[in-house]
């Protein structure tokens, strides 16, 4: 099987990346197509460099859409006639629906959405799918889309929070961490580095024991928050004032992120 990437930018550079050193697909049988061919030539010995989007769609029994949603339209119109007759796409897009795509392609298309944490393995890919992919091209894809991490399939209005939860979380997660290091610096003189690194350990053997042990967040509260003891102070507070940062983080975001489908929508009617 042929597998094609459309476009060399982050997303582009990560699946190429990924699928050779999982081995899920060799060199020869791996394309690759970009609007500016002189930033992928260096790559000819490490899979198969196409002078053209069409050369690349011609040739793939699956195809990667990793572009602009701004360039998603022209990209379809200027591939949708080289399209095999039993390919997949795949739109590494979230913001554009399949209603959409299917104005143009009317072949089997999904969607995938990868996690930064896909550089470590630990990607929660979000996936979903039009009426026309089988389940033998379900399996395909998430035998490939594996070797980041889990696979995830969602329906396709599901995919907006669920890109909050897995693809955006690593930034909130961040956000959130980094305030409370800053706060802790205040009170110490312990570096900003071994603060971080403390605290970075210590989510990931959190998350580790509550995905191990199949603890609730409750659990862990209960475990650590002894009644009247020193954790249950700074949960007490977290509790009480946190709410209202978590609901203002889903309101911008998803509100933002409803602006950013009807611009695609727009895009694509225009």
């Amino acid at each position: 099987m042929k597998i094609g990437i459309i476009g060399y930018g982050s997303m582009g550079r990560m699946l190429l990346e990924k699928f050779l050193d999982g081995k899920c697909v060799s060199s020869e049988e791996l394309l690759l197509a970009n609007r500016t061919i002189e930033k992928i030539v260096h790559l000819k010995d490490r899979c198969t460099v196409c002078e053209s989007n069409q050369e690349l769609t011609a040739e793939a029994d699956m195809v990667f859409l990793c572009v602009r949603p701004v360039d998603m339209k022209d990209i379809l119109l200027e591939i949708k006639d080289y399209i095999k007759e039993d390919a997949l796409l795949v739109s590494l897009n979230g913001s554009i629906m399949f209603e959409q795509i299917e104005r143009i392609c009317k072949g089997k298309i999904a969607k995938a959405i990868p996690s930064v944490t896909a550089e470590v393995n630990q990607s929660q890919t979000l996936v979903c799918y039009n009426e026309r992919v089988t389940e033998a091209d379900k399996e395909c894809l998430i035998g490939l889309l594996s070797c980041m991490g889990t696979v995830i399939e969602l329906p396709e209005q599901e995919m907006g929070m669920g890109s909050e939860l897995v693809s955006c979380m690593p930034g909130f997660i961040a956000a959130i961490f980094q305030e409370l290091c800053a706060s802790a610096k205040k009170h110490t003189s312990l570096s900003e580095s071994q603060i971080a690194r403390m605290v970075l350990q210590t989510m990931v053997g959190t998350g580790t024991l509550m995905l191990e042990k199949e603890y609730s967040f409750e659990d862990v509260i209960a475990r650590v928050a002894t009644k009247g003891g020193i954790t249950e102070e700074g949960t007490k507070v977290i509790q009480e004032q946190f709410p209202v940062v978590a609901d203002g983080v889903f309101e911008k975001t998803l509100e933002k992120r409803r602006q950013t489908t009807e611009k695609a929508r727009e895009s694509f009617e225009g």
